[in-house]
C-alpha cells in the first residue's frame, strides 16, 4: 500500500527531527511506518526456512527496540530509513541464525530460498550465514551493488525505490541487480562444486 504524499512528508519530517527521548514522535513515526516495516519483515521471512522460530512481527519488534536506542540518525528520507531497516533486519536474522546454530552445535543451518533471485532453474536453498558472508564479500568489492541486493532481495524494494534511496538512476540499479545476481549465483555454485 503506497503512502500518500502528505504521509511521506510527515515521515520525512519525523525522521529529520528524530530524538530517542521523544516518545511521542517515536510513536507517531512507528504508527506511520509500521505497515512498511511489517511488509519488509514478511518479505524477509518468506526467504527463511519453514520452521523458523522468529515471526515477522517479532522481527519488526526487534528492529523497533534497536531503533529506539539510537540517539540520532542522519536519515535522508523515508526510503533511506527503509533501507536501513532492511539491513538491520538482515543482521537480526543473521544473529538469530548464529544463535540457533550455536544452540544446536553443528545442527541444521538456517536456510533461505534464493530462487527469487531468478538465477537458478529450480528452487535452491542456501544458508543465511552464507548469503550474509557473500554480501559482505560483495560489499568489499562493490558496496552499492551489495546495497542493491540487500534492498531488492531482502527488503522487497522496487528498482525505483532503491534508485531513490541510493540517489542513482533506475537503470543503474537494474544493471547492478543483474550483475549481483550473476555473481551470487556463481559464488553459490562454486561453493557447491568445491564441496563435492
Amino acid at each position: 500500500m503506497a503512502l500518500s504524499s502528505s504521509t511521506v512528508g510527515q515521515v520525512t519530517q519525523l525522521l529529520a527531527q528524530w530524538d530517542s527521548k521523544n516518545n511521542q514522535d517515536q510513536a507517531k513515526l512507528l504508527e506511520l511506518v509500521y505497515p512498511e516495516l511489517k511488509r519488509i519483515a514478511e518479505f524477509r521471512m518468506r526467504h527463511e526456512r519453514a520452521e523458523h522460530t522468529l515471526q515477522a512481527t517479532a522481527l519488526v519488534n526487534e528492529f523497533v527496540i534497536q531503533l529506539c536506542t539510537v540517539a540520532q540518525q542522519p536519515w535522508q528520507s523515508r526510503l533511506h530509513f527503509l533501507a536501513i531497516a532492511s539491513r538491520a533486519m538482515r543482521r537480526i536474522l543473521v544473529d538469530h541464525a548464529r544463535a540457533h546454530n550455536a544452540d544446536k552445535r553443528g545442527g541444521a543451518n538456517c536456510r533461505i530460498q534464493v530462487a527469487e533471485l531468478d538465477i537458478a532453474q529450480a528452487p535452491e536453498f542456501s544458508d543465511i550465514l552464507e548469503i550474509h558472508d557473500l554480501l559482505d564479500k560483495l560489499a568489499a568489492q562493490d558496496p552499492r551493488m551489495a546495497e542493491v541486493v540487500e534492498m531488492r532481495y531482502f527488503g522487497g524494494l522496487s528498482n525505483g525505490e532503491v534508485a531513490d534511496a541510493l540517489g542513482v538512476a533506475e537503470r543503474t540499479v537494474k544493471r547492478d541487480w543483474q550483475v549481483a545476481r550473476a555473481w551470487l549465483y556463481a559464488q553459490l555454485h562454486r561453493g557447491k562444486g568445491d564441496a563435492g
